[in-house]
C-alpha cells in the first residue's frame, strides 16, 4: 500500500471535474477541480488524504500538488469555461503560494488566470483575515477571482463573506437538499439570494439531486447550481448539461420572463405621463420662484434647466418650508436659486431647498420600467416626481401619482378583456390592435400558433394539466416576442395570435418552435416521452396511439392596402395555420402571397380551435 510520501514522490493522484451550471441560460459556466488518491487505497478519498496530510505534517505540500495535478487535467481536456480550484485558508496564507508559483505554473500551462476562480475551503477555524484579506487582494490584482466554499456550514463562513466580498458563494448542501418540503430551508436561502443581489455576488447552491431541488433553485433567482442532477464528478466530464436538467432550467426561466412581461404594459413610455412645467433658470431669483407657488396652488415642482439640461428639482413643499422661516424670505428673495442648490442657505435644514440629484428619465423609457426602479429607489424620488427628458434635455415632468393611476387603468382594461387562463388579451384588443396597424400603412406578420394533438393529451392527462400545457404554451410565446416590437394575444383553447413588427420575427417563431421541442417535455410523464406518445381507447374502442403534442404556426405577412378589415387578416391566418398543421412535428409556415381580395368576414374570434 502507498505511503503519503509515496503518492508525493510519484505524484499518484488524479483529478475530477464536476460541472456547474447557469441557471439562467442553462449552460455549464464551469467546472469544480477536484481530486482523488490511488484507487486501490484508504487514501483514494479526500477526506482520508488530506486528514493524514494534517497528521504527517505535510498538509501545504499534498494541497500544492493536488493545485498542480487539477491544473495540468484542465488545460490538458481545454476546459471550457471557469475552473473553480480548492484552496485552504493556511495555504492562501503561506509565502510559498504567494511567491507566484501558480500564476507562472498557469502561463506555463496556456491557462488564464481570469479562467480560474479560488474557492475556499475551511477544514478549521479561520482566525487570520487580515493576511487573507491581504492575500486576496494579491491575487485579484493578478486576475483570479475568489468563492468561498459551504456557507452556512463553515466555521466562519458568513464573516469571510463579509471581510473578503467574494465574485461567488456557494450555499451548503444541507441547504439544498430536500430545499423543494422544508420552508424554512427556502426563507434561507431567500435571505442568502438578497444578500448576494445587494453585494454583487452570484450564489451557487450545491448538491442538487433532484428536479424539484433544481426548479425551487431556479424560482429563487440563484445564479448557479451543482449536483449530481446536473452532473457527477467525473475525470472527463460532459460539456453539456443533462436534457432534464436543461429543459427545467429553460422551462423556469421563460416562465419568470414571460410572467414579468405579461404583468406589464405594452408599448406605453413614460411620455404619456409628461406635464410641460416652465423651468426656472438657476439664476432665477428664490422670490419669483416663491410667487409662482403661491399663484398655483397645483403647482407640485419647477426643473431648474440650464441649457436645455436639467440641473436640479425644487419641491413645493419643501421649498416653502424653507422659505417662510424667520428672516429666510428678506436673506434670500433676491438672491438666485443655485445659491440652494449647494445647501450654501440651508445647512440648519435637514434637506436643501433644491434637489441637484433629481430623477432624470428618458420619453422612452416604459412605464413599466419606470414603475420597477421607482419601488426599489430612495422614497424622495416618488415623493417628488421626475423630470422627463428627450436626449439628455429637458421636456417636461411626471409624477408618481399619474404613474400609479395609469398603471392601474391599464391593469383594469388588461382584465377586462384578457383570458382568464393566460391572462393574455383576449380577443378584443386582437382585433383592435390588427385594425390599428391596418389603418397606420405599415407592415407586420400575423402568426397563428395552436398546438397539435391537444384533445388527446388533455384526454389522458386531465383539464387541469391541459390548462398547465396552454399555459405552458402562451409563456413560451411571449417569451419569443419582442415587447418593443410585438404584441401576443390568446384566442381560446389552446390557439394564439402574434402580432409582429419586429425584423426577426421569422426566426423568433422558429425559436419557439425549437423551445418547445426542447422544453414541453417537462409536460409528459417518462414513460410517455419514452414511447413518443400514449395509448387510449376511441371513440369504436380501439386501443389507438396518440403522438406528444407539437406546435404549429401558420404566418402571413401583412403589407400596406393588401388587406382592409381584420377579418380578412383573421382569413388568412386561419388558412396559413392549417397548413402548418399538415406538417409533422414542430413546423411553421409562412404564406407570403399577397392578395387584395376580400377573404370572408369570420373575423379573429370566429377562428375554430383544431
Amino acid at each position: 500500500m502507498q505511503t503519503l510520501h509515496d503518492i508525493l514522490t510519484q505524484r499518484n493522484l488524479s483529478a475530477i471535474f464536476q460541472p456547474i451550471m447557469n441557471l439562467v441560460d442553462g449552460t455549464i459556466m464551469g467546472f469544480e477541480g477536484l481530486i482523488r488518491g490511488p484507487a486501490d487505497s484508504p487514501l483514494h478519498s479526500p477526506i482520508n488524504l488530506f486528514a493524514a496530510a494534517r497528521q504527517q505534517g505535510l498538509a501545504l505540500e499534498v494541497e500544492m500538488l493536488c493545485r498542480q495535478v487539477v491544473l495540468e487535467s484542465f488545460s490538458t481536456q481545454k476546459l471550457p469555461g471557469k475552473l473553480f480550484l480548492n484552496v485552504s485558508p493556511e495555504a492562501l496564507t503561506d509565502p510559498r503560494f504567494q511567491n507566484g508559483q501558480t500564476l507562472t505554473y498557469l502561463a506555463q500551462l496556456g491557462v488564464d488566470p481570469q479562467q480560474v476562480i479560488i474557492e475556499i475551503t475551511e477544514n478549521q477555524p479561520t482566525f487570520d483575515f487580515e493576511g487573507m484579506r491581504n492575500a486576496l487582494l494579491h491575487y485579484r490584482g493578478m486576475g483570479f477571482q475568489i468563492a468561498i466554499d459551504d456557507l452556512g456550514e463553515g466555521f466562519s463562513s458568513l464573516r469571510l463573506w463579509s471581510e473578503l466580498r467574494p465574485e461567488f458563494v456557494k450555499i451548503d448542501v444541507h441547504f439544498v437538499q430536500g430545499v423543494n418540503t422544508d420552508p424554512i430551508k427556502q426563507q434561507f436561502l431567500k435571505s442568502i439570494q438578497q444578500i448576494a443581489k445587494s453585494s454583487g455576488t452570484e450564489v451557487i447552491a450545491e448538491g442538487i439531486e433532484t428536479d424539484s431541488e433544481l426548479k425551487v433553485i431556479c424560482d429563487l433567482g440563484i445564479a448557479c447550481g451543482q449536483g449530481y442532477f446536473i452532473g457527477r464528478p467525473s475525470p472527463t466530464p460532459a460539456l453539456l448539461p443533462p436534457v432534464e436538467a436543461s429543459s427545467l432550467v429553460n422551462f423556469v426561466s421563460q416562465t419568470r420572463e414571460a410572467s414579468h412581461r405579461l404583468t406589464t404594459s405594452r408599448g406605453v413610455t413614460t411620455e404619456k405621463l409628461m406635464r410641460y412645467i416652465e423651468p426656472a433658470h438657476p439664476e432665477t431669483e428664490h422670490g419669483k420662484i416663491f410667487a409662482r407657488f403661491s399663484a398655483d396652488n397645483k403647482l407640485h415642482a419647477i426643473p431648474v434647466v440650464k441649457n436645455g439640461v436639467p440641473v436640479g428639482l425644487i419641491e413645493r413643499q419643501q421649498y416653502i418650508s424653507c422659505f417662510v422661516q424667520p428672516f429666510r424670505h428678506e436673506l434670500l428673495d433676491k438672491k438666485p436659486c443655485s445659491t440652494c442648490m449647494n445647501g450654501k442657505h440651508c445647512r440648519d435644514m435637514t434637506r436643501a431647498c433644491v434637489d441637484t440629484s433629481p430623477l432624470l428619465v428618458e420619453k422612452s423609457t416604459p412605464i413599466h420600467e419606470l414603475s420597477d426602479f421607482l419601488t426599489e429607489s430612495e422614497s424622495t424620488h416618488f415623493a417628488n416626481g421626475f423630470i422627463i427628458t428627450e436626449q439628455g434635455r429637458y421636456i417636461g415632468l411626471g409624477n408618481a401619482q399619474d404613474l400609479l393611476r395609469e398603471i392601474t387603468k391599464m391593469q383594469i382594461e388588461n382584465a377586462r378583456y384578457a383570458n382568464p387562463l393566460t391572462l393574455l388579451p383576449g380577443n378584443v384588443p386582437i382585433n383592435e390592435h390588427i385594425e390599428q396597424l391596418l389603418q397606420s400603412g405599415v407592415s407586420f406578420a400575423v402568426c397563428y400558433g395552436d398546438l397539435d394533438h391537444f384533445k388527446p393529451f388533455n384526454d389522458v392527462y386531465g383539464y387541469r394539466k391541459g390548462d398547465e400545457a396552454i399555459q405552458f404554451t402562451g409563456r413560451l410565446l411571449s417569451w419569443a416576442c419582442d415587447p418593443r416590437h410585438d404584441f401576443i394575444g390568446h384566442i381560446g383553447g389552446d390557439d394564439f395570435i402574434m402580432v409582429m413588427q419586429s425584423v426577426d420575427w421569422e426566426k423568433r417563431c422558429n425559436q419557439a418552435l425549437t423551445s418547445f421541442a426542447q422544453t414541453s417535455s417537462v409536460l409528459f410523464e417518462t414513460e410517455h416521452r419514452a414511447i413518443g406518445g400514449y395509448l387510449s381507447e376511441d371513440r369504436q374502442g380501439r386501443i389507438v396511439h396518440h403522438p406528444l403534442p407539437t406546435l404549429s404556426i401558420g404566418a402571413v405577412w401583412i403589407t400596406p392596402d393588401a388587406f382592409h378589415s381584420h377579418h380578412q387578416v383573421s382569413e388568412a391566418a386561419t388558412s396559413a395555420k392549417k397548413m402548418a398543421k399538415n406538417k409533422p412535428g414542430n413546423s411553421l409556415f409562412i404564406e407570403r402571397r399577397q392578395t387584395q381580395t376580400a377573404l370572408g368576414e369570420t373575423g379573429i374570434a370566429g377562428i375554430c380551435h383544431a
